[in-house]
């Protein structure tokens, strides 16, 4: 009868040792580990980066209706690993001042990505358009 006496503390601190302390929010943690925030040296993480900056020049562009082809531009995006542009966007001429130094941050940042993960590209030259037209009030660049 002694001996049951003296696993009964063990028995209770067991348990107790056991249950979790955590004060995490489980409703805050990822479910799966593609969720996870990508580490900011990586090349996910700069990817990243690019992908929301094109999305804010598209974006900034959107706002515009293409009505009359002649207010519209275009102007070389992005930057492939061995020269020269990725694409051509066409963008309206009255955001000249706020979108061309986007598109330009966006191309040297790439070129920036290309060097440092030893990106390769198929090096074939984007063809320059020759002509934009507006099609369902989007801007649509001719080659």
């Amino acid at each position: 009868m002694k001996k049951a006496f003296l696993y009964i503390p063990v028995i209770a601190f067991t348990i107790v040792s056991c249950k979790s302390t955590s004060t995490t929010d489980p409703n805050t943690l990822p479910k799966d580990v593609s969720e996870r925030p990508a580490d900011e040296s990586s090349q996910k993480y700069d990817n990243n980066q690019l992908e929301k900056i094109k999305a804010g020049i598209e974006a900034e562009i959107a706002k515009e209706k293409c009505t009359d082809p002649n207010e519209w531009a275009f102007s070389p995006i992005g930057s492939k690993a061995c020269g020269g542009p990725v694409t051509y966007i066409a963008y309206p001429k009255k955001q000249e001042a706020v979108i061309l130094p986007k598109i330009q941050e966006y191309t040297s940042k790439m070129a920036e990505y290309n060097k440092k993960y030893n990106i390769t590209s198929d090096c074939m030259m984007a063809n320059e358009p020759a002509s934009i037209t507006c099609e369902n009030e989007k801007a649509v660049l001719v080659y």
